[in-house]
């Protein structure tokens, strides 16, 4: 729905404005619709029912309402989530208590920056009762050695060791009469192809190089390095960059998405779209600010009607390297989790500089 025109929403007068912000944070806090008397109760309005039933039906004229049944009560429309969002929504600091656990949880992660990426996603789930989503950066480094291990039945790890002394574990599926040596036939022909190339590279070189070295690569092991190059499902092909999402049961426990299923399935459906909700983050490096998505404002939410709350994370030259946030359902707790979201991203950004620092002193 597209937001009313800005002169309508100026003519709102004090009293709509409170009732309208007092339906939001309920249907935000609760889920359920709110009734003029229900409204007439929280105390926000002192109004009698029949001047709130008024002012709520000018509400839905303006399309920020709408009523989800005849007899239900009221909550409010995309439009007037965005217009809420940007026009009457309070933002606070975090707590110094939450800062602490943020810092501490990001900063004791490990040196492995995957590891401080997991598990900032992980306590954005947390903290922010969606699902967390972090986009790491673009592999600049050249691959310095490759390495592939029998983990166990039909899987195997590929290991990749980079110049900047950062290593990427990835998990692939192996055939049941995989040959004995199609694990190192794979591994030397990742190192004697690829080695010193970015991963962009190697991988924009894999495809031809795989047609030309057909008859002298075993099969199985040209296999191998086809998905651990080229279809690998971790990561986005053009960019090589990877999704990591934690916290998606968050998604169920919300008492609207167990009513609607088929809507908590398409979400899921989303969050399997890793190229897609890559592009989607990418939004961020247009500025420095937390961004806010609501609905169908992206195409990739129109149907399972989701909001996803992004701020990009950047290094000490201010430079954008990736982007996190959180996804749910339209009726997130905005003012807690665009500060979680914010505050995540500055302290990323912080840790990861001081491990890049470290390795390179070492």
């Amino acid at each position: 729905m597209v937001l009313p025109p800005s002169s309508d929403l100026s003519t709102l007068d004090a009293r709509a404005r409170d009732i309208f912000r007092e339906i939001v944070e309920s249907y935000l806090t609760t889920g359920e619709p709110v009734g003029s008397r229900t409204l007439s109760r929280l105390g926000g309005v002192t109004l009698s029912p029949a001047s709130i039933r008024n002012t709520m039906a000018d509400l839905v004229g303006l399309g920020l309402l709408e009523a989800p049944h005849a007899m239900a009560g009221r909550r409010p429309t995309q439009a007037g989530l965005r217009f809420f969002v940007d026009s009457l929504l309070q933002l606070g600091d975090l707590p110094e208590d939450e800062k602490r656990e943020i810092d501490a949880r990001i900063g004791n992660a490990g040196a492995n920056p995957q590891e401080v990426l997991g598990a900032a996603s992980e306590l954005l789930s947390g903290l922010a009762g969606g699902a967390g989503l972090v986009v790491t950066p673009e592999r600049e480094a050249p691959v310095r050695h490759a390495e592939i291990v029998a983990i166990g039945p039909g899987q195997a790890l590929l290991v990749l060791v980079f110049e900047d002394n950062q290593i990427e574990n990835r998990i692939l599926a192996t055939p049941a009469d995989l040959p004995p040596g199609a694990l190192a036939e794979a591994a030397n022909y990742l190192n004697a192809r690829f080695k010193g190339k970015t991963l962009a590279e190697a991988r924009n070189a894999a495809t031809d190089a795989l047609a030309r070295d057909r008859a002298e690569l075993d099969a199985a092991a040209a296999k191998l390095v086809q998905n651990g190059l080229v279809e690998w499902s971790g990561e986005d092909p053009t960019s090589g960059r990877s999704l990591i999402v934690r916290g998606r049961g968050n998604l169920l426990q919300d008492s609207q998405a167990v009513a609607d299923l088929e809507r908590a399935r398409r979400l899921f459906d989303d969050l399997e779209k890793t190229r897609e909700l890559i592009q989607v983050l990418d939004l961020a490096k247009a500025g420095e600010a937390v961004r806010v998505f609501i609905g169908s404002e992206n195409a990739l939410f129109s149907l399972s009607g989701s909001s996803l709350i992004v701020s990009p994370y950047m290094n000490a030259e201010r430079k954008v390297v990736g982007a996190l946030g959180v996804i749910g359902p339209t009726r997130l707790n905005y003012a807690r989790v665009i500060p979680v979201v914010d505050y995540t991203a500055r302290v990323v950004g912080r840790v990861l500089d001081g491990r890049g620092q470290d390795r390179e002193r070492g």
